[in-house]
């Protein structure tokens, strides 16, 4: 009993057939009908995405019996030939296994003689960065100065090694990975054609796992139909891919919303007994919460096949944005770092708990400050410091502490670079009538104004204010601190204290009494 596998049997025959590379094969259709055809392509592109299958459609285009056209018959006797492989004007070489020069020249020896039967001799060379340097010397050749009733077609999946002077006598077409979407849509066609029972899920887990490549996602099915008894079952997809049931992704998932770390333990342990992949336990958590964020972030997400929207909006309900951000990066990160851990569930088991282990610092602070920014009127930093400093223009002067502090407030929401955002740090607001803002240089730190830079920072305070401004400089009290002022004392200040920390530290004065040791006062910085 003979069974075709399905990546043959399911293999384009033609460009109507082709899925996922619309940009090459819009390029070639358009080649064919208006018959400019260069007579060498290079189709690169990573394994099973259409390479070696562009390659046969283009073959049969250019010998098809009823002439050449974007649209080969397959019934005549060429492209019968072809598709069965036994056309004997394509010739098909494996680069791998005929690296050597003599291989070439034995090749290319024959590409002066006319067709035997077709009417171009293509040559279809496939993996061919394989080929030695003096091979590629031997091909170029031929590439410079082809004779007219030869093809060239080369594919790759590392163009990188190929010289360039191949490069520059190919039109080079580079073939995408295809998406999961689409892997799935076409596995649904195939097995709808067939008559085979499917879970949708289950055709979704083999695009993820087939990594943008139709042959392997369909070979992946194959070994699926097989492992579950001619039926595509998501039960049966994932015990062949060594993932973990969706259900337990998204119990751990809410274990992390209910920072439950003695049953984040718990199930992370239940896991062993199914000697689960751990990297992809991490990548099917970190998949899960990407879908959370995009609910969050976009109200109308759908879901998808492995997780349907109701349970994704459920999710996203009990996780704040910044956790699912957290957990998602610590996940990756956890993923990437399982070779340094003792063990893969120990590494696993360290990433959930580190999950847990950084939160965001002063949450109970944070909260009031947004209370009070509520109570405020609900306007946020920018708004708040706006109001502010509309208060000092309709004072007279506008100077003193919160005259500083609400400058200091305003250059931070500036959309000021370089040497614009220096000279607004270094000015001090003396106050606002109207229009015309009042700055004054500060005094202790002098800096060089030009009007250019007068000018970038009236746009910068128009834009802040929303109407145009006219800056008006004079000379500012000695006292007053810019925010340039304010930054150079609270560094210092800063300075000194971790100074007198070290000064004062047990181990510090240990050192010295013991060995003598001096403290450089210079080398010191405070930790940020």
């Amino acid at each position: 009993m003979s069974y075709t596998a399905l990546a043959r049997k399911w293999r384009p025959k033609q460009f109507s057939e082709l899925v996922g590379q619309e940009h090459v094969r819009r390029a070639l259709v358009n080649a064919l009908q208006s018959g400019r055809v260069h007579h060498a392509f290079l189709f690169s592109g990573t394994r099973g995405v259409g390479k070696t299958t562009i390659a046969r459609i283009l073959a049969k285009c250019l010998n098809c019996e009823r002439g050449v056209t974007a649209e080969p018959c397959l019934t005549c006797a060429a492209c019968r030939e072809i598709d069965t492989g036994r056309f004997v004007d394509l010739i098909e070489v494996d680069a791998a296994s005929r690296t050597k020069v003599d291989d070439t020249r034995e090749l290319l020896d024959n590409v002066q003689y006319a067709p035997t039967r077709g009417r171009y001799k293509v040559y279809l060379i496939d993996e061919v960065h394989m080929l030695s340097a003096h091979s590629f010397n031997a091909l170029l050749k031929t590439l410079e100065e082809p004779p007219p009733h030869v093809k060239f077609l080369l594919a790759t999946t590392d163009p990188q090694k190929l010289p360039v002077t191949v490069l520059s006598r190919c039109l080079q077409f580079n073939l995408k990975r295809l998406p999961v979407t689409l892997l799935g849509e076409r596995m649904r066609q195939i097995l709808e054609h067939e008559g085979v029972s499917f879970d949708a899920a289950a055709l979704r887990l083999i695009a993820q796992g087939a990594d943008g490549s139709m042959r392997d996602a369909l070979s992946l099915l194959d070994q699926l139909l097989v492992f579950g008894g001619g039926r595509a079952g998501e039960a049966e997809a994932r015990a062949m891919l060594g993932t973990i049931a969706r259900d337990q992704v998204v119990h751990f998932t809410e274990l992390l919303a209910e920072q439950d770390a003695t049953g984040l333990m718990q199930a992370a342990r239940a896991l062993e007994e199914f000697a689960p992949d751990y990297a992809q336990v991490l990548d099917e958590l970190a998949a899960l919460l990407a879908r959370i964020a995009l609910k969050q972030a976009v109200e109308d997400y759908a879901g998808d096949e492995l997780y349907e929207a109701g349970l994704i909006a459920r999710l996203a309900g009990k996780l704040s944005r910044e956790d699912v951000q957290l957990f998602y990066q610590t996940a990756i990160l956890g993923r990437r770092d399982l070779a340094l851990a003792p063990d893969p569930r120990t590494g696993f088991e360290m990433s959930l708990l580190r999950m847990l282990a950084f939160r965001p610092a002063e949450e109970g602070a944070a909260r009031d400050a947004a209370s009070a920014a509520q109570s405020a009127g609900s306007a946020g930093p920018r708004t708040s410091a706006r109001r502010e400093v509309a208060g000092l223009a309709r004072a007279s002067g506008g100077q003193g502490a919160q005259g500083e502090s609400s400058w200091s407030a305003i250059v931070n929401q500036l959309e000021l670079l370089g040497a614009a955002r220096q000279l607004a740090s270094h000015c001090v607001l003396v106050g606002r009538e109207g229009n015309v803002v009042r700055l004054a240089l500060d005094p202790a730190r002098p800096f060089v104004s030009t009007p250019a830079l007068e000018e970038k920072l009236a746009q910068a305070l128009s834009r802040y204010f929303g109407e145009t401004v006219r800056l008006e400089f004079e000379s500012a009290a000695p006292d007053l601190l810019s925010p340039a002022r304010a930054d150079e004392d609270a560094s210092l200040a800063e300075q000194a204290a971790a100074r007198a920390t070290l000064e004062s530290d047990p181990g510090v004065q240990l050192l010295r009494e013991r060995f003598g040791a001096t403290l450089l006062p210079d080398t010191v910085r405070p930790i940020k």
